[in-house]
């Protein structure tokens, strides 16, 4: 996640302290919760294949509360409820009070369309510290690739609702081929509704998002968009109070911007180029995991072929604590297994490999070079970064003591 207006214009940012000048090998994860695959909606591209009908198996409101409990003594500063859509879970409330009771910061992240005035302030009322409502386009193409007519209007209601009620509240929008040319629109609604914050996600090729493969931005494509983001980024920085814009879930958006703002804030280009060496790329197994609504728990919210225990049977403070999953331990020291591009790239210590889920899904090699990664193999060679592995071998050998893992 690279909140591109905090670095064109250097405004602080909430999330600056877990995202930039951290030690990842020991920060605490932000937690992301999948509290039910239960969703009034029917997305394209929802990687977890949520939609209407019955669920079975799903921790109960005891189970959940003791994994809340676990989760702050550990010390996961953040906890972010999903889904499915989390508003569907009755238990909602008082899960997310308990967590906010023990000093975790809770944040969710909804489809929207069940916001009404009494949701917003009841979730005020909770604590609740960021709403994040998915938008895909504009009606008629959001309408088409959410499965539900209606869902437009039914969302950008819900996002009033929420700044009416006083709660933080963001826009996300997931690039592909069907709304790209819909990227402008959604940044000016952004802009002319004064919603603080717009995320835009690359697709992970994970549940439905899967069959979306040859719907992905090419790379051409893709370099298009993030000048559009980077250029609409920089004029609204100059605002007294501009909205943040981020980029999430391609981590060669970080290089990308580095040396875009080489070409246009070259007084800014280095101090970018510091932020983001402190972020470090991906951060799978280290500064993220995610939990499902059975209990599994998984490096990330799309590597989900890869369980790493279960809450109902080991605390996910010791899943995650030990850190001796294998997947775990690859992770977070995963230079030297990577193959292909990602093993010559020399922006390692900005993107650190990208996203293991989608170039598994891709290449079925978890350790394979991610296909949505958009630099030239001129580009991947100028970055003076850390290079692929300690022995700079780029058949992606176990320089560096890490372990081989595979799927």
């Amino acid at each position: 996640m690279i909140n591109v207006t905090r670095l064109l214009s250097d405004m602080p940012a909430t999330g600056d302290g877990l995202r930039y000048g951290v030690d990842a090998a020991r920060v605490r994860p932000v937690v992301v919760w999948n509290l039910t695959p239960v969703c009034n909606l029917r997305c394209a591209h929802c990687y977890y294949e949520a939609g209407p009908g019955e669920v079975s198996g799903q921790l109960d409101t005891g189970e959940g509360l003791a994994l809340v409990e676990d989760l702050a003594a550990f010390g996961v500063p953040v906890l972010l409820f999903s889904g499915g859509e989390p508003l569907l879970r009755p238990d909602l409330a008082q899960l997310a009070e308990r967590a906010i009771a023990l000093g975790i910061r809770v944040v969710l992240s909804t489809n929207g369309t069940l916001i009404d005035g009494s949701v917003a302030a009841r979730l005020h009322s909770a604590g609740v510290s960021y709403v994040g409502v998915s938008l895909d386009g504009l009606a008629q193409t959001n309408d088409r690739l959410r499965g539900v007519p209606g869902a437009f209007a039914r969302a950008l209601a819900g996002i009033r609702h929420c700044q009416e009620a006083g709660l933080r509240v963001g826009l996300r929008f997931t690039l592909s081929r069907d709304n790209a040319a819909e990227l402008e629109p959604i940044l000016g609604l952004v802009e002319e509704a004064g919603i603080p914050r717009v995320c835009i996600y690359h697709l992970v090729y994970t549940g439905r998002g899967a069959e979306m493969v040859a719907r992905d931005l090419a790379p051409v494509e893709t370099r298009r968009a993030m000048d559009l983001i980077f250029r609409r980024a920089g004029r609204l920085a100059h605002l007294p109070h501009p909205p943040e814009v981020l980029t999430v879930d391609n981590h060669a958006d970080a290089p990308y911007l580095y040396l875009w703002a080489r070409q246009h804030y070259p007084e800014k280009a280095e101090s970018i180029r510091r932020w983001l060496g402190t972020n470090g790329g991906n951060r799978s197994g280290l500064a993220i995991a995610a939990i499902d609504h059975r209990g599994y728990v998984y490096p990330d919210q799309f590597t989900r072929r890869h369980p790493l225990g279960n809450v109902r049977e080991l605390p996910f403070s010791l899943i995650w604590g030990r850190g001796d999953h294998p997947l775990l331990r690859a992770l977070r020291n995963r230079k030297p297994l990577l193959r292909g591009r990602c093993a010559r790239c020399s922006w390692l210590d900005l993107c650190n490999g990208n996203f293991r889920a989608r170039a598994e899904a891709a290449t079925g090699d978890f350790w394979g070079e991610d296909p949505a990664c958009y630099l030239t193999d001129e580009e991947i060679g100028t970055g003076g970064g850390t290079g692929g592995g300690t022995d700079g071998r780029a058949d992606g050998g176990t320089g560096g003591g890490a372990e081989r893992w595979t799927a």
